[in-house]
């Protein structure tokens, strides 16, 4: 692929005449004390923004910001059964035949939003390279590339896999890859690119330096997603492949099937523009967003705005009515990716106030502020889904397709992970008659580990050699 021609950076007085019209001008407040290096960075983070568009946002967002109060037109979300009814067998047989043809004609993609770190994890490194299955202490990128690994085999086709980083993390991750062999798969068909980024800024209005040479610069989010596809040239590198469908994932889940026959089918079949995974929600107040039908549409609205109400209101039988809970796993069409890129404008922005290390300008000190004092904006993918003609949702198994790394402890931890990991692989050797030594309580009374490579599903375990599973083993397949 042929790099961007990239336009030389305007100087110093031309930032300066532009700041002082946005009232920003203290960014060059340190100027004059950098080396020439670092002035050249500084104006290069300049260059990247677009201050007609910022200075509307922090206008909207900043101290004139007053949060909407929107009465909704809300109802539950319908959905396709995880488990087909009589009158959609026919339907889901269909779609994975359909979906088997796609993956082999090479038009599905994979799409990996990656740019996170593992601080929360006590993790100094991409979260990607995280250690994450129960004996092997596989990262979630090789489980990943595993998974593509097969699905390449299985169909005769190379996939190609397109992953987000962020400015962060974008050299460890490419290091990592190329350190590791990129797990087996040509490195020909891997493209990594990192999201966009925006600048914090105060309360009042004034955007946040970082350090002297350097704004405080914060993701955009994974709605970001869509602007950074076109921007890396990864939109036009699909077409070029002849894809004509994205799979797209968070790397903090290893039981993400990335390439799956009968979503991707229903997605096809159904012309969707915009597709999605849904599991019943544990409780009212599980922190998932809520897929709903609002003013008709299919959208999602966050655990923290959905209404008391409506969160817990239940059936006649006593079931959550509001039950279907987003877990990021989407299908998205490449014609309606590229018409959101087309739109910069297409999705809205969400405000978060957070506390962000800063430099203060007067004294030139480093401030670690100890409570919010800066206003982040960032996008969400799923603000795409009210812009489809079509969308729909699919409702998964938990065990089946969710056991997230998102915390060092407690729920969604890399404990609950591997507990979740061995579970779905006691359960696919039990499917075709293994036995699995269990505890009182139900539990797996070993620990399991399945190689991606060995077995997307029960169905790829029938016919193998497999050990007799005591209590208290270690088995790796």
């Amino acid at each position: 692929m042929n790099a961007n021609s990239v336009s030389p950076i305007p100087n110093y007085e031309y930032f300066l005449e532009l700041l002082e019209a946005h009232d920003q001008s203290h960014l060059l407040h340190f100027y004059s004390e950098l080396s020439v290096t670092e002035q050249k960075e500084l104006l290069a983070e300049l260059n990247e923004q677009d201050w007609d568009t910022l200075g509307q946002l922090i206008e909207r967002y900043g101290k004139a910001y007053t949060a909407a109060v929107d009465h909704y037109d809300i109802s539950p979300a319908p959905y396709y059964p995880s488990e087909p009814s009589a009158e959609l067998e026919a339907k889901y047989k269909e779609a994975i035949k359909v979906g088997k043809s796609l993956i082999a004609a090479g038009q599905v993609a994979a799409f990996t939003v990656a740019g996170g770190q593992g601080s929360r994890l006590g993790w100094e490194a991409p979260k990607g390279t995280f250690p994450a299955t129960p004996i092997r202490e596989k990262p979630l990128f090789q489980v990943f590339a595993e998974q593509l690994k097969k699905a390449e085999n299985d169909f005769g086709k190379a996939i190609p896999w397109y992953i987000m980083t962020s400015p962060m993390n974008d050299a460890d991750t490419r290091s990592f890859f190329k350190d590791h062999q990129y797990f087996g798969l040509d490195a020909k068909n891997i493209m990594f690119f990192p999201q966009g980024t925006l600048p914090s800024f105060s309360k009042e209005g004034k955007v946040l330096l970082r350090e002297k040479a350097h704004l405080a610069l914060n993701p955009d989010g994974h709605g970001g997603s869509f602007k950074a596809l076109k921007k890396s040239g990864a939109i036009q590198d699909m077409k070029r492949r002849g894809v004509e469908y994205i799979s797209y994932c968070q790397v903090d889940n290893p039981h993400v099937k990335i390439m799956d026959p009968l979503f991707i089918g229903l997605h096809a079949l159904d012309g969707a523009d915009m597709s999605a995974k849904m599991l019943p929600k544990a409780h009212a107040k599980e922190k998932v967003g809520n897929f709903c039908l609002i003013g008709g549409k299919l959208g999602i609205i966050e655990y923290s705005d959905m209404p008391n109400e409506l969160a817990e209101a239940t059936s006649d039988k006593g079931e959550l009515l509001y039950n279907a809970g987003s877990i990021a796993i989407h299908m998205i069409s490449l014609a309606f990716a590229e018409s959101i890129t087309d739109d910069p404008e297409s999705l809205p922005y969400h405000r978060a106030v957070k506390k962000v290390p800063y430099l203060e300008v007067e004294t030139g000190d480093q401030v670690q502020p100890k409570e919010p004092n800066a206003i982040k904006l960032e996008r969400f993918i799923f603000d795409a889904i009210p812009l489809a003609q079509h969308a729909f949702i699919l409702e998964t198994d938990r065990v089946e397709e969710f056991a997230p790394i998102k915390n060092a402890e407690g729920s969604d931890s890399p404990a609950t992970s591997r507990d979740l990991q061995t579970e779905r692989a006691a359960r696919w050797l039990e499917h075709i008659g293994h036995p699995v030594p269990r505890k009182a309580d139900g539990g797996v009374d070993a620990m399991i580990e399945i190689s991606p490579l060995t077995a997307s599903s029960s169905e790829d375990l029938k016919g193998l050699e497999l050990p007799e599973i005591k209590p208290g083993d270690k088995v790796y397949l």
